[in-house]
């Protein structure tokens, strides 16, 4: 008789099935650290994980995890509009656009009124400055480690549109909460500091929550 074993190897690898995930991510961890943790889970380098939509740190909310065959959807979603929820600070700037810094006071923060009165101003499709301390390459190089050396670089600018932007709530203490709802690629900080400018007191993104990814809510 034969004497090969009927049992299967209990270290066969067994592929995860595909499945998009709906991270609800916290504030501290990085996207590609929400992945290396997801695919810890499901058995390690050899299964396929990928998310849509970068995360700063700094950020919570919406983080959508592709896993295994699942992960050729990420061209299609990756260009879905995105729902944020933006804490504005006024009266400081942030050498980062956002809570990392250097922070710096500037002005007398704004008034609601005045925060009200400019939003509408940042609506429609436009060109937007990349941040200097961003992912982006620039002579082969990313902006952030230029930044860090002190270079001098020119920002490049990408076209962006917002579909909206709402004052929903009065912090006080010159911060404000909005909601800005844009296509992909758009930089929150950026536009954070671009109302700041505007306003002519400086501003940064002192939080930022992304509430949806297309039809895809964080509630989910």
């Amino acid at each position: 008789g034969s004497t090969r074993s009927t049992e299967p190897m209990a270290d066969a690898a067994v592929a995860p099935a595909p499945a998009l995930w709906l991270v609800d991510k916290t504030a501290g961890p990085t996207s590609h650290d929400i992945v290396a943790a997801a695919r810890r889970q499901l058995g390690g380098r050899r299964v396929k994980v990928g998310h849509c939509g970068t995360l700063d740190p700094f950020a919570t909310g919406l983080l959508v995890v592709l896993v295994g065959r699942a992960t050729r959807l990420a061209p299609y979603l990756a260009g879905l509009d995105k729902t944020y929820l933006a804490t504005v600070r006024t009266g400081f700037t942030s050498e980062s656009l956002d809570p990392e810094g250097p922070i710096a006071r500037s002005g007398t923060p704004a008034t609601a009124a005045q925060v009200r009165d400019v939003l509408p101003g940042f609506v429609g499709r436009q060109a937007q400055r990349v941040p200097a301390l961003s992912a982006v390459k620039v002579g082969g190089e990313r902006l952030y480690a230029k930044a860090r050396r002190g270079e001098d670089v020119t920002l490049p600018e990408r076209e962006v549109v917002i579909h909206s932007a709402e004052l929903v709530e009065d912090l006080g203490d010159g911060d404000f909460l909005v909601e800005v709802r844009c296509g992909s690629g758009t930089y929150i900080r950026r536009l954070a500091g671009d109302i700041g400018e505007r306003l002519g007191c400086g501003a940064y993104c002192a939080a930022l929550r992304r509430t949806a990814v297309g039809e895809l809510s964080v509630q989910d």
